[in-house]
């Protein structure tokens, strides 16, 4: 895990130089929230979608951010949590590294931090905490999964929720996921996006705009 700091890395100069310190940015930087319950950092998908990506860019450098949030069943709290973090992270990248192109994941309650920052509309109990306006440009792509807001009042796929990114997103639910599909449940269908091939697809679809 990186932060904005790590991205856009101040280095020491040699004794003597007139420079105090250089900059160096990532290509590629991914912001990515977990989901309930998981340990700190980007989560088991989070680090299967990050591996995956990295694996389709080619040379291009690829740093990553685990979205700083308690990821616990007090939802509204800690997706608000959430959303306050991303927010300062991308603010912060596209601030000290322009140039890098920034990619918003999240799994599960961590596709809701990842709404909560780009719809366009209040969701259930959830409103807007938009991503600031000089900021948006250096949105890539988005890729989410699993993602409960789908099924909340006034939800439905992040694609069309959102009239800002939703061309650059893509909203992932598999079949019989309980968290986002309103259908028969199936519960092995949460954790089965690696398998079913929807998290490969959903990397060569960020692959394509970063």
């Amino acid at each position: 895990m990186t932060s904005a700091a790590t991205i856009c890395a101040i280095s020491a100069a040699g004794a003597g130089s007139p420079t105090a310190a250089a900059q160096t940015c990532s290509d590629v930087d991914i912001v990515f929230a977990r989901g309930t319950t998981e340990p700190p950092g980007v989560g088991w998908l989070g680090t299967a979608f990050i591996n995956s990506v990295r694996s389709k860019v080619g040379s291009k450098s690829v740093s990553t951010y685990a979205v700083n949030y308690p990821a616990n069943w007090d939802l509204y709290s800690s997706v608000r949590a959430g959303g306050t973090d991303a927010l300062a992270h991308v603010h912060a990248t596209a601030a000290n590294c322009p140039n890098t192109r920034i990619v918003l994941g999240g799994y599960s309650q961590g596709a809701g931090v990842v709404d909560v920052i780009t719809i366009g509309q209040r969701v259930g109990l959830f409103t807007p905490m938009p991503i600031p306006a000089e900021d948006e440009p250096h949105v890539a792509a988005i890729a989410v999964f699993g993602n409960p807001m789908r099924t909340m009042n006034g939800g439905g796929s992040l694609v069309d929720k959102s009239p800002v990114y939703g061309g650059r997103t893509i909203d992932q639910c598999a079949t019989g996921d309980q968290y986002c599909d309103p259908g028969p449940s199936d519960n092995t269908a949460h954790y089965a996006y690696v398998q079913n091939g929807m998290l490969d697809q959903a990397a060569a679809f960020v692959a394509g705009r970063v």
